[in-house]
């Protein structure tokens, strides 16, 4: 069946691809391979301007690359520049910062005397092409948080896009074309989900990231399992916003918001579970609710729109059953809790305040993917990190104290990828990203990133 973009907002569908066939696969899994053995042995400077020029191209082209972003998976046009701009930093910082974050380490030459080396030395060496299959919810960043590294590692890309967002996968192919990687660096191939598993088991795929859904990620992780083949996982989330007395209470409010509908609240990282220490439950639960009522859900082309469609009937589906569940088992629907009026196409959902949320509750185990929130009061500190810790998930943490000694009971205690006091959980390019429990393994960006789909080679000599 062909690839179809379709626009969330209207159903409509604004463009058709054919998918690759078995010989389209190995066209490019050839020119892969080919690319890698010339590529490997650039060195660093020349890596690093080509991915200046790149970024230098997106950063051009900005206006053009959000508008594809929207028409594809509906995210308002402000938020699609800014992960544009986002993108095209993230370029510039691997560009500038790659070759000392590979350089070869140098162990003491007391430390390996014993063993017999006169010296001995640590060099981190690209292992060939790498497959990414790759989510639609941050389209070009979560392309670019894979590529900069691998790229400026020596490594090749090869990018298994979701299927909802065509135009924006082969528009980052056309992004590294024209900012002059060799043919075969970076290639998108345009093929169904059946079909990941052969090309991860194909000899010449060195090694495999995702970041997606968890049968999506227990699937293409046992594949590479039984290749031995290295692979990152970045899955689910259902990340804690907790609130403490000592919290600037107006300030946790306007980041719990932004942090619960950012990207039409489909993101891992999204704040889902909003835990609140009674004695300011009464207050951040009113203003809160406030708030998110009256954000404005609407056209994502519009610039006053806050909040735009999902990106799929599909996905607004499984919303609306898990709100439905929670609300025959007794939660309270403090605001929203169904389809916008005046939306008869596309597919939008109203921003959404849960409370009296039991663990009998779908919806308190399993991700919501969309602007629904769910609230949680808790007696103290200790009731806090367990209600945050209540999840099969691990990605990251959001908290707000000013107390000391609360901040050192979450660094120590969360089960997460991350914690961040008195802020919304963000990624960014010197800073690793990744989970714990069924949030994967593995790390993207910083220095971790870039090293994870490195051979880190021992040079010893006598």
């Amino acid at each position: 069946m062909p690839i179809a973009s379709v626009n969330p907002a209207t159903g409509e569908t604004v463009q058709t691809f054919e998918a690759l066939d078995a010989a389209g696969v190995e066209r490019r899994l050839a020119r892969a391979e080919a690319a890698f053995h010339g590529y490997r042995g650039t060195s660093f400077a020349a890596r690093a301007e080509l991915l200046h020029r790149a970024a230098d191209l997106l950063e051009r082209d900005q206006e053009a690359v959000a508008r594809t972003m929207t028409e594809e998976m509906g995210k308002p046009l402000a938020a699609a520049r800014a992960e544009a701009a986002k993108c095209a930093k993230a370029m510039h910082w691997y560009a500038d910062n790659a070759e000392a974050l590979l350089a070869d380490e140098h162990p003491a030459p007391a430390d390996v005397a014993d063993s017999g080396a006169a010296r001995a030395y640590v060099r981190y060496r690209p292992l060939g092409p790498v497959l990414a299959v790759m989510p639609w919810n941050f389209p070009f960043w979560q392309v670019v948080r894979f590529a900069a590294p691998a790229l400026m590692a020596g490594n090749v890309g090869l990018l298994k896009h979701a299927s909802n967002v065509p135009r924006t996968a082969l528009a980052i192919e056309e992004l590294f074309r024209r900012a002059g990687f060799p043919e075969g660096c970076f290639q998108t191939l345009l093929i169904g989900s059946g079909e990941v598993e052969g090309v991860v088991r194909d000899r010449r795929v060195a090694a495999v990231t995702l970041t997606g859904s968890e049968p999506a990620g227990r699937a293409v992780a046992a594949a590479a399992a039984d290749e031995v083949k290295k692979a990152v996982l970045e899955l689910g989330g259902s990340d804690p916003f907790v609130v403490l007395p000592s919290a600037d209470l107006d300030a946790a409010v306007r980041t719990a918001v932004r942090a619960r509908v950012q990207n039409n609240g489909q993101s891992c990282i999204a704040a889902k579970r909003f835990i609140v220490h009674t004695d300011v439950y009464d207050r951040f639960t009113a203003a809160f609710t406030a708030a998110m009522s009256a954000l404005k859900v609407g056209d994502p082309m519009d610039e006053a729109t806050d909040v735009g469609p999902l990106a799929s009937r599909q996905g607004r589906d499984d919303l609306e059953e898990l709100v439905e569940d929670a609300r025959t088992r007794g939660a309270r629907v403090e605001c929203g809790g169904g389809r916008p009026e005046g939306w008869d196409t596309g597919w939008f959902y109203e921003p959404t305040v849960l409370t009296g949320i039991t663990p009998a509750m779908r919806i308190h185990q399993e991700e919501t993917f969309g602007p629904v929130a769910t609230v949680y009061r808790v007696a103290d500190l200790d009731e806090a990190v367990a209600v945050a810790n209540d999840t099969p998930f691990g990605l990251s943490a959001n908290v707000w104290t000013t107390d000391e000694a609360e901040r050192e009971r979450f660094v120590r205690d969360i089960q997460a990828g991350g914690v961040f006091f008195n802020g919304m959980t963000a990624s960014h390019p010197a800073l690793p990203f990744g989970g714990v429990k069924r949030s994967g393994f593995g790390r993207e960006l910083s220095g971790h990133g870039i090293r994870e789909f490195c051979n880190v080679t021992t040079v010893w000599i006598g």
